[in-house]
C-alpha cells in the first residue's frame, strides 16, 4: 500500500525539514516508537556496513531511536525473530520480502544497503582440487551461513543453472566469521557461499578458488538477469502503518550512513568498526571493503527492476514462488529514502 502524500509529509515532518535548514541534522519529529529491536545475520559483514556505521556513528540516536541489535548467525534465523515477534525490524536480504507473501507475511523494504547481492561461491581447491564445473558440486557440503538464506538462495540458483537441485549437494551452516574460515580450511566443507571479509581473506592466501562474484555489480546483473537488491532494512507493513515516523528515523540514518560510506577513505572505515569485524587482519578488511564499495548503494534507492528480478530469481528455484502471484509493489518502497534525501541530499 502506498503511503498517501499530504499524511506521509505530515507525519515525517518533510516539510518542516525542507523549510528550515537549521534543523536538518535534528529528527524532524519523535518517533512513536522510540524503542527497537533489530535482527541481523552476520553484522560483521560487508554486506551489512550501512548498519553498523548508522550504529557507530550515532545516526540512530540523531534521529531519537534507541536500537537493540541482535545478531544471529544467518539472515534466515534474522527472519525467524521478526516473524516470531522477538525483533520489529531486520536488516538482511530484500528477496525475503518476497519469499514471504505466499506464506501470508506482508514484509516490505524501506531503504536499501546493497545493489548487488555480495556474495562469492567459491570452492575449496584441497578438497576439490580436480574442479571444472559447478556440475563437479554434486554430492559435495556447501557451507552457508545459514540455511535457508541469502547465501543458500545464491548457491542454489548458481547450481540450477548448472542443472543441480538443491537436493544434489548438502548445505551446512558455518556462520559468518571465523567458523565459516575455520570450516573451509578443515576440509568440512568442499565450496563455500559467503561474504566479504570471510572471501577476502581465504582468497588472499589462496585457499579458496571463486566460481561466482556478486560482489562486482555487473557480473552480480549478468548472474540475475538484472539488478538485484541485497541488504535493505525490511519490517510488517502493519508496523510501518502504525509507526512511519518510526521507520522514517531508520531509513533516514541509514541514508546517512550509505552516503558517509561512498566518501570514506579505508583510515575512516578502520576507525569506526570494531576491531572484532577485522578477523585479525586490517589488510584484508580494507581490501574487502574497497571491493564491495561498489555493490553498497549510494542512496537507499530501491532499482526499479530490482523487485522482479529477486522474483524471477526466487521462481527459478522454488516452485510455490513460481506458482504464486506476488504483488511486487507491495514488497518495497522509496517513499522513505526520498524523504531522508530531502534533509540530506547528496553532495
Amino acid at each position: 500500500m502506498t503511503l498517501h502524500r499530504r499524511n506521509f509529509l505530515a507525519a515525517t515532518g518533510v516539510a518542516l525539514a525542507a523549510t528550515a535548514p537549521g534543523l536538518r541534522a535534528q529528527p524532524v519529529d519523535k518517533p512513536e516508537k522510540p524503542q527497537l529491536t533489530l535482527a541481523v545475520g552476520g553484522k560483521n559483514l560487508l554486506y551489512y556496513l550501512p548498519l553498523t556505521i548508522a550504529e557507530q556513528l550515532g545516526y540512530f540516536k540523531a534521529e531519537g531511536l534507541e536500537v537493540k541489535i541482535v545478531d544471529f548467525s544467518g539472515g534466515s534465523q534474522a527472519l525467524r525473530a521478526l516473524v516470531g515477534g522477538s525483533a520489529d525490524v531486520v536488516s538482511g536480504a530484500f528477496e525475503h520480502t518476497i519469499n514471504m507473501q505466499p506464506k501470508g507475511q506482508k514484509l516490505r523494504a524501506v531503504v536499501l544497503m546493497g545493489r548487488a547481492p555480495q556474495i562469492v561461491l567459491g570452492i575449496n581447491p584441497k578438497t576439490m582440487p580436480n574442479f571444472k564445473t559447478v556440475a563437479d558440486l554434486k554430492g559435495r557440503k556447501i557451507g552457508v551461513t545459514a540455511p535457508g538464506s541469502s547465501t543458500n538462495v545464491m548457491a542454489n540458483f548458481v547450481l540450477a543453472k548448472a542443472g543441480l537441485k538443491p537436493g544434489d549437494v548438502s548445505f551446512i551452516g558455518v556462520g559468518a566469521g571465523a567458523g565459516a574460515v575455520a570450516a573451509l580450511r578443515s576440509g568440512q566443507i568442499d565450496a563455500m557461499a559467503n561474504l566479504d571479509p570471510v572471501i577476502s581473506l581465504l582468497t588472499r592466501g589462496n585457499e579458496l578458488k571463486i566460481v561466482s562474484d556478486t560482489r562486482i555489480v555487473a557480473e552480480a546483473d549478468k548472474v540475475f538477469g538484472g539488478p538485484m537488491p541485497s541488504a535493505c532494512l525490511y519490517l510488517p507493513q502493519s508496523f510501518i502503518d502504525k509507526h512511519p515516523r518510526t521507520v522514517q528515523a531508520l531509513a533516514t540514518a541509514i541514508v546517512r550512513a550509505n552516503q558517509w560510506i561512498q566518501k570514506a577513505g579505508p583510515g575512516d572505515i578502520i576507525k569506526t568498526v570494531p576491531e572484532s569485524y577485522l578477523l585479525g587482519d586490517r589488510a584484508v578488511y580494507l581490501d574487502a571493503f574497497l571491493a564491495a564499495r561498489g555493490a553498497l548503494s549510494p542512496d537507499g534507492l530501491f532499482p526499479a527492476a530490482g523487485a522482479e528480478t529477486a522474483r524471477r530469481a526466487l521462481a527459478s528455484i522454488d516452485p510455490e514462488i513460481a506458482k504464486a502471484t506476488i504483488d511486487l509493489k507491495a514488497v518495497f518502497t522509496d517513499d522513505f529514502a526520498k524523504a531522508a534525501l530531502v534533509r540530506f541530499p547528496i553532495k
